[in-house]
């Protein structure tokens, strides 16, 4: 058997949810998998055959102790602006669509969908399905084949997450099981009321009047907790905390970021600036440029809001500036786009920041997704620190360099003096090497000396690295199980998984 959760809304705990029934799942000996049939992300995962999934179901995939692979997510779409976005189809760049164009293809893509649910059904025996976005979306239900179109095939159990941080948590449950359509609501078993703050036991009036008017029993009362398991989407950059007085490190918030969950383990050791277009640069000790869903696009805001200009001033304040991925396309000379980058389609050679002397090409529609294993190059004071590090590559274009040298074996460039470098390399700071090697040059900068050993704001978990030095998430995701046993009726639950 299975089960599908679903939500009130976007970013109420949907996929914490089924990482944690994974978890859960999977410390009892029984074999599950995630699934998510269409995800809306510029937060991606590359698996092991190069397929492009979004993070959450990887993530999920490692809650649940197996491998992620393309059909945990066929159908990914990546936002490029102007109504526009790339369709990720079974982990392979299938096309750019307008919305309305994308909605006509949803019969097609619900069965392509279906094909990937049965695959992880009889290869896993169980699978957890996530919904995306509400629940109770009226004008999107002839095409929504994330929540009621899947839901009316698979015919599963359902659970209702609700965010009771938001506020009107009554009228999100109530309203979003009434307006389900009439063959689907009798599937919703159970409710779960998610990010309380306080004592849930103060809540206990609240959930007996829940279940009266719902007629669905509440599952469980789950306390807010902060656990550090990798956001989903850019949603969760506004829950990221200010910077207190210190070492600052500033990463440029661009329109269209991905992956941004590539810092987090930073994050760890001291929390990030995330710093709009057009926001002054001074005062940081530190600068990344992100990845994007468009370079093109996105240098060109840089370029109108000053954040260029900001940047060369950086530059001569000797403030170490990083790219990773479009940050790393952004640092170079020139970036020529044969029709297939930018938003509009319209193609051209676009000055870039300047910083690298590289030159990137967009030519076709061909995506490089790879995992990669690479050696630091020995160029001081940064990446002379690192090693070998790991993580992978989610680009379209190719970089050549000019007069740069390599900042990677085989990729990547870096500056004379080492305080700038780009690298294609999502992932790079979830190697420890990596962490400490920035954090010690920063640290030394001011005066201080950075401790890898014996403190909490500056030392991994040991639990939450593996041998080669690379942070995992296997430990946090045991505390997210054991957070969420503790809160909700795990016998009814288990009990949907039932042969």
């Amino acid at each position: 058997m299975s089960l599908m959760v679903l939500g009130t809304a976007s970013h109420v705990g949907k996929s914490v949810t089924v990482a944690a029934i994974c978890r859960a799942l999977m410390k009892r000996g029984i074999s599950v998998a995630p699934f998510k049939s269409q995800n809306m992300s510029l937060n991606s995962f590359v698996t092991r055959d190069g397929s492009e999934i979004g993070i959450a179901q990887a993530m999920q995939a490692c809650a649940a102790g197996i491998d992620p692979v393309a059909d945990m997510n066929p159908i990914l779409l990546k936002p490029k602006g102007d109504m526009v976005s790339q369709v990720v189809l079974h982990g392979r760049p299938y096309k750019d669509v307008q919305v309305g164009e994308y909605y006509q293809e949803t019969g097609t893509l619900l069965h392509e969908a279906l094909g990937a649910f049965e695959r992880l059904r009889k290869t896993y025996g169980h699978v957890v399905v996530e919904g995306a976005g509400g629940a109770a979306e009226l004008n999107l239900y002839d095409r929504d084949i994330a929540n009621i179109r899947l839901a009316r095939e698979l015919k599963l159990p359902i659970i209702l997450v609700a965010d009771i941080e938001r506020g009107g948590v009554f009228a999100q449950v109530y309203g979003t099981i009434r307006l389900l359509p009439e063959d689907i609501r009798p599937l919703v078993a159970g409710i779960i009321i998610n990010k309380f703050r306080g004592d849930p036991a103060l809540f206990e009036p609240g959930v007996k009047k829940i279940e009266e008017i719902t007629g669905v029993p509440v599952l469980g009362v789950i306390p807010y907790a902060e656990i550090p398991i990798p956001s989903e989407d850019s949603l969760s950059i506004d829950d990221k905390r200010a910077y207190a007085p210190g070492i600052r490190i500033a990463v440029l918030r661009l329109p269209r970021i991905s992956n941004f969950t590539d810092f987090e383990v930073l994050e760890r050791h001291l929390p990030l600036d995330y710093v709009p277009p057009g926001a002054p640069l001074s005062g940081y000790d530190c600068i990344i440029i992100p990845g994007t869903k468009n370079s093109v696009d996105d240098l060109r805001v840089l370029v109108e809001s000053g954040t260029k200009d900001e940047l060369l001033s950086a530059r001569e304040r000797r403030v170490p500036i990083i790219g990773i991925c479009g940050g790393y396309q952004m640092l170079g000379k020139v970036l020529i786009d044969e029709g297939g980058e930018s938003s509009g389609g319209d193609g051209g050679n676009h000055e870039g920041i300047g910083l690298l002397d590289t030159v990137t090409r967009f030519s076709g529609y061909h995506k490089t997704t790879t995992q990669v294993h690479r050696l630091a190059r020995d160029v001081p004071p940064i990446l002379s620190a690192m090693g070998e590090v790991t993580g992978y590559e989610i680009h379209m274009g190719d970089t050549v360099r000019g007069s740069c040298a390599e900042a990677f074996e085989g990729e990547g460039a870096v500056s004379d003096d080492g305080l700038v470098f780009g690298t294609y390399m999502h992932g790079l700071f979830q190697n420890r090497s990596a962490v400490s090697a920035l954090l010690a040059y920063l640290y030394t900068r001011k005066g201080e000396e950075y401790m890898t050993t014996g403190c909490p704001e500056s030392s991994p978990d040991p639990h939450m690295e593996d041998d080669a030095g690379r942070y995992r998430v296997s430990g946090a995701y045991d505390d997210l199980a054991r957070h969420f046993e503790e809160h909700v009726d795990m016998d009814l639950i288990l009990s949907f998984f039932s042969d």
